[in-house]
């Protein structure tokens, strides 16, 4: 079995843990590839077997279909750049949480080894999470103009608010008054969204949330649609810029941008281990339900 291997860095307080989880790969037969960048880091750190030539990759195009999973070190932010990373390619993706909350990279430092030997035996679930696509003239984002959780359009700094009008497959929806806009995912709806009083959604509801950020309307609220429709924005604001994100990456643009969003083609795959689901995660990560009375 061979699988990749990424992460953004290593902190010096985790590389008695790194060393672990690799020993615990090669003691199952595992042929690991690891994202140069991080193998660079961490070659010297660590006790390898010298004598062992190790694969990396750098890229999408380094990852063909003899790779079995990829392996995200880090927390929910490592996790989403190993998307950009997968792309189309249907690679399987297991976050292992070396961050804090790991809300996507849910697989504790404890459980590596029941991880580890659950895919070994293939022994997993794999949850197909959809991705949101953004159309945009000029292009923006390059090869990867999608994103696992949110898309969202900012004012810049301190800048007044601006005005976002929306529209559903041309037809006119709402004209946003606000810091600015976002819309989430099912999975990106437990994030940005969420913090901005948008509601929680199933992976699988087939939908968007558009949520707006600080709203100068005590009428608006967030609104939940189907992800079939095409979602597109005019800007306007007493700036000569505006932000634009896909998850944690982000462009400046002008009012002059075109810009539409919809579903994404291609889905991507998660790996949920058997005894984990949604509503457990949802209440051992975000404290969901909790109350002193039960």
């Amino acid at each position: 079995m061979k699988i990749a291997i990424y992460s953004r860095g290593v902190e010096n307080d985790q590389l008695k843990d790194i060393e672990q989880f690799l020993s615990e790969l090669v003691a199952n037969g595992v042929e690991p590839v690891f994202y140069q960048d991080f193998f660079n880091q961490f070659y010297s750190a660590i006790n390898l077997n010298n004598t062992q030539s190790y694969s990396t990759f750098n890229c999408y195009e380094d990852l063909n279909e003899s790779v079995d999973c990829i392996i995200s070190l880090g927390g929910d932010g490592t996790l989403l750049d190993t998307v950009t990373l997968v792309r189309d390619s249907g690679i399987p993706i297991l976050g292992i949480n070396y961050g804090r909350l790991g809300f996507l990279a849910n697989i504790g430092k404890s459980e590596i080894n029941s991880a580890i030997d659950a895919i070994v035996n293939r022994k997993f679930v794999v949850d197909k999470r959809t991705l949101i696509h953004l159309e945009s003239n000029p292009p923006l984002f390059g090869s990867t103009p999608y994103a696992l959780n949110e898309f969202s359009i900012h004012k810049k700094d301190s800048s007044p608010m601006i005005k976002i009008h929306t529209y559903l497959n041309g037809e006119f929806l709402n004209t946003y008054w606000a810091d600015g806009l976002i819309v989430a995912t099912p999975t990106g709806s437990t994030g940005y969204s969420l913090s901005c009083n948008g509601p929680v959604v199933f992976p699988e509801s087939n939908s968007f949330v558009i949520t707006p950020i600080a709203p100068h309307n005590l009428n608006i609220r967030p609104i939940i649609v189907p992800d079939n429709n095409i979602i597109s924005f005019e800007l306007e604001g007493r700036t000569d810029g505006f932000l634009c994100t896909l998850d944690s990456r982000r462009e400046l643009i002008t009012k002059e941008f075109q810009l539409a969003v919809k579903k994404e083609s291609f889905d991507i795959n998660l790996i949920r281990m058997n005894e984990n689901n949604f509503l457990q995660t949802l209440r051992e990560k975000l404290s969901w339900g909790l109350d002193k009375r039960n």
